[in-house]
């Protein structure tokens, strides 16, 4: 009976030390999802600004947004720090959809400032973590994906409310850019659910956009292709 105690008793003490590491991991994920918030609602001043002005005062939030990020960097290395190396995807799902929300975060300052698509491993570095899995603690390329998903709602949006402020252009900058994204995911098998769900609500994004660009040319208001702006 004493040999019993024994067994079961090293069995609890590892779901004690479990439970106390999951604890831990909960904590330092609920300061990230604080400043993935703040770091949002710097960003979406985006949707009220004059288009006159436009450029400067996005180029401000960015740069605001930016400076959050060193603080997301701490924390990441706070969690590289707790999860054991080979136990990554044993606590993967507590940090995933933060991590989501991040990635959309990231593509978005890279937009608005060079209206390019963000890379892995630029996102990966505004994180503090590793962009392959072989390094370590690392961005999953589930999450990167599911973050660029969310940049093209998030930029629907912004088309629209170009619009509403007089901004011609931008829809029109975005539409090229979202089809291109669009284009982007049709080359990839996706075989996740979640994944796939979220990728087949990118062709009403597009369908959105498209129809802000045809009210735009019906209406006389589409600019010609020399006053829109080349992607960078």
């Amino acid at each position: 009976m004493a040999e019993v105690a024994k067994i079961f008793n090293s069995f609890q003490d590892y779901l004690n030390y479990e439970q106390e590491l999951r604890e831990e991991i909960r904590v330092i994920v609920r300061k990230l999802e604080k400043c993935s918030r703040d770091i949002l609602m710097v960003l979406q001043n985006i949707h009220n600004e004059n288009p006159m002005e436009e450029d400067i005062i996005v180029s401000q939030y960015c740069a605001k947004a930016r400076e959050h990020f060193e603080t997301v960097r701490q924390y990441y290395s706070e969690l590289e720090k707790l999860v054991p190396n080979d136990q990554y995807y044993r606590f993967h799902d507590q940090w995933r959809y933060v991590t989501q929300r991040l990635c959309f975060l990231v593509s978005l300052i890279i937009y608005l400032e060079v209206k390019t698509l963000v890379t892995k491993e630029t996102v990966a570095e505004f994180l503090g973590i590793k962009s392959n899995r072989e390094e370590g603690f690392h961005l999953d390329i589930e999450e990167f994906l599911m973050g660029l998903l969310e940049l093209s709602a998030e930029l629907t949006r912004f088309a629209v409310n170009s619009v509403t402020c007089g901004d011609y252009n931008r829809p029109i900058e975005i539409a090229r850019f979202v089809n291109e994204l669009n284009a982007g995911f049709r080359l990839l098998n996706l075989k996740n659910d979640n994944l796939r769900k979220r990728f087949d609500a990118l062709k009403y994004d597009v369908k959105k956009i498209e129809e802000v660009v045809y009210d735009l040319s019906i209406r006389g208001l589409k600019p010609t292709s020399q006053q829109i702006s080349p992607a960078q």
